[in-house]
């Protein structure tokens, strides 16, 4: 059964451009790089690079990086859009990589597109060097426990977002610009027991409010901030 991404890969391209979309351009790309820009990481892992946007931002950031996909299309893209970066496809659930060849791993929005989580992270924490950084941009567990609908009017005519069935680990199918892909709910303990049980140490957590004000995607966003933030070092030896 297809995840959606094959098919969807093409408006994925269109509608997500080089600027990306309101949640990474006005929210997450600011912090994310504020987390990685002046520490001197030198070759980076993009796990679920898509079509290689955040590579892209990473290499002119002096950091040699490699982006793993499993969707050709998106592969294809990124590499037509940057030709000397390095991209190949695979699965996070299986890196065909060294142990310990990464001084940063980087997963931007792509925990929720995984079907075995543990093996992702297993294989994740295997690949960072040691003293490394595992460093995670997800959507809130309490937004995906409102898709797809999240957002209905009540009875009394005020929108507001609903989440059912929080506890429940499930696949979801998300529709967005002519996008439609499998993501999956998990709640946060899931995401944080995992991470805790492979040894790695949380070293900053945060849920970055918008860059931007006075607009109807910001104002949503206050209300329901769906995005967070974690950064996890993996031991020294």
């Amino acid at each position: 059964m297809s995840n959606g991404w094959p098919e969807s890969a093409a408006a994925w391209i269109d509608g997500i451009g080089e600027r990306g979309d309101f949640g990474r351009e006005f929210v997450l790309d600011a912090p994310m790089m504020e987390r990685i820009s002046g520490r001197s990481f030198e070759l980076a892992l993009d796990v679920g690079c898509g079509e290689g946007r955040f590579c892209r931002m990473l290499r002119e950031k002096g950091i040699r990086t490699v982006g793993i996909d499993p969707t050709e299309a998106l592969i294809a893209q990124a590499r037509h859009r940057d030709p000397e970066g390095d991209y190949r496809i695979g699965r996070a659930e299986d890196l065909q990589l060294p142990d310990g060849a990464f001084d940063l791993v980087v997963t931007y929005l792509s925990l929720i597109d995984i079907p075995d989580l543990p093996a992702a992270i297993a294989e994740m924490v295997r690949v960072l060097k040691p003293g490394g950084t595992l460093l995670i941009a997800n959507l809130n567990s309490f937004s995906t426990a409102g898709l797809p609908q999240g957002w209905q009017r009540g009875a009394d005519g005020e929108t507001r977002f609903h989440i059912d069935n929080y506890l429940e680990e499930r696949a979801i199918w998300f529709t967005w610009r002519g996008v439609g892909i499998r993501n999956w709910h998990r709640p946060l303990s899931t995401y944080m027991g995992l991470l805790l049980k492979s040894g790695l140490l949380l070293k900053y957590f945060a849920e970055p409010a918008p860059s931007v004000a006075n607009s109807p995607e910001a104002e949503e966003y206050r209300r329901v901030p769906y995005f967070h933030i974690m950064e996890w070092q993996k031991p020294a030896a």
